[in-house]
Parts: structure tokens; C-alpha cells; sequence
């Protein structure tokens, strides 16, 4: 995971390319948003104050508790807190109308991450990199992978109506520095990726490819 701004940013980033991931804003925009931001935990409260305009109903934020609320009925309160290993903070960075799912920015400390929250039942998941939703809305994919400390991990999340469950995961060889990802068909991701200092390259993988690890449950 990700552990300085500009780091936790590229994590966070990457999913725009993709025509399915929800309601997040425009990397640009994110990228001017949090150009002064202080540091992880600010951006990602400058970014929730433009998704609570855009979002009206979805969240409210009061203080240190961020609201959010279930369907049809019922809402989920999120609390930043301070501890010993550093803050720990949660801000509203998506929806994904398709799949009534909310995406939450997470900071730890120097770390970052996601909460993916599903507003029918209030479960919650936390995820390593932001969820890109394929163009069926049968998965989510998310790409831990970073030039430091991140997992290398390619991970593909089955989305039904009660749950989020990790099904397939795949670590590139050699290990990959840096990769976005998109959907190209509900079968098949396209990755755009650098290793080892060269220039970057895009590849396909099929969800039934050999390379892809079946999660067990």
C-alpha cells in the first residue's frame, strides 16, 4: 500500500479510465483538488466535499463522523480517529449506482486504502486499491501494485446482491512498478503497466486465463 501522498494518489487514480467505476471524479481533477493538500487524509476530505454536493442524500458529514446511508433503510456511521500508530480517517469517494455500493478513501497512518460498503445490507470490505466494476457488474477488479510496499497483487471480486467475495488473484512475473486497468469486455481486463524501467506496455488477461490463483472461501 501506498505510503507517501503522491504514492496513495496513483493508487487511487488509476480506475477513471474504466466507463463502469461509479461516480468518482476526473483524475485531473482529483489531481488539482489535492495539489496543497496538507497530506492523504486532507485530499481525501477535499474530494468528499465535491462528492457530498454531487451526492445529496448519499452521506453527511459531521465532524470526525461521516454517515452514510443504507437502502432502503438505516445508515452507517464511519469515525476518523487519532491513535498512537498515527489517523486514521474515512471520506466518501464513490458510488457505484449500478451495484447501490459506496466507496470509501482510507487512511491509516502513512498507509491507504478502500472500504467498499453495500447499502443493502451494510457489509463492508476492505480493499488494497480502488475497484473498478466490470462492464456486466458481475466483478470488481482491484491492482495493488506499486514501486514500494504494495502487495503486487491483481485481485477479481465477485459482486452479488449479499456479498463481495475475492475469487481470482494473480501476481505478475517479473513484478510489475506501476499499472492501471480497465475493462475491455465483461470477460477480459486490459492492463497498462511498467517493470523494471522500461516503457510502458498494455496486456490482456481473460478471466479464464491459467495465470489467474482461484481464492479460496
Amino acid at each position: 500500500m501506498a505510503s507517501s501522498l503522491r504514492a496513495g494518489l496513483a493508487l487511487a487514480t488509476f480506475a477513471f479510465m474504466s466507463p463502469a467505476h461509479g461516480i468518482s471524479l476526473p483524475a485531473a481533477q482529483i489531481a488539482e483538488l489535492c495539489a496543497n493538500a496538507e497530506d492523504q487524509a486532507h485530499c481525501g476530505r477535499l474530494i468528499e466535499e465535491v462528492q457530498l454536493k454531487r451526492l445529496p442524500g448519499l452521506a453527511v458529514r459531521e465532524g470526525d463522523d461521516l454517515k452514510v446511508s443504507l437502502f432502503p433503510s438505516g445508515a452507517t456511521t464511519f469515525r476518523d480517529s487519532v491513535a498512537i500508530s498515527g489517523a486514521k480517517s474515512f471520506t466518501l469517494w464513490d458510488y457505484m449506482d449500478w451495484i447501490n455500493a459506496v466507496v470509501l478513501f482510507t487512511t491509516d497512518g502513512d498507509q491507504t486504502g478502500f472500504v467498499l460498503l453495500q447499502r443493502a445490507n451494510g457489509k463492508q470490505y476492505r480493499l488494497a486499491a480502488e475497484p473498478v466494476l466490470s462492464p456486466d457488474r458481475q466483478h470488481l477488479v482491484t491492482v495493488d501494485i506499486c514501486a514500494k510496499i504494495c502487495d503486487g497483487e491483481v485481485a477479481v471480486w465477485r459482486v452479488t446482491r449479499d456479498a463481495i467475495v475475492k475469487e481470482l488473484t494473480w501476481k505478475p512475473q517479473p513484478p510489475w512498478s506501476d499499472a492501471s486497468v480497465i475493462w475491455i469486455d465483461a470477460d477480459t481486463i486490459r492492463f497498462d503497466y511498467a517493470a523494471g524501467g522500461e516503457e510502458r506496455r498494455k496486456q490482456d488477461r481473460r478471466l479464464n486465463d491459467v495465470v489467474w490463483s482461484r481464492s479460496r472461501p
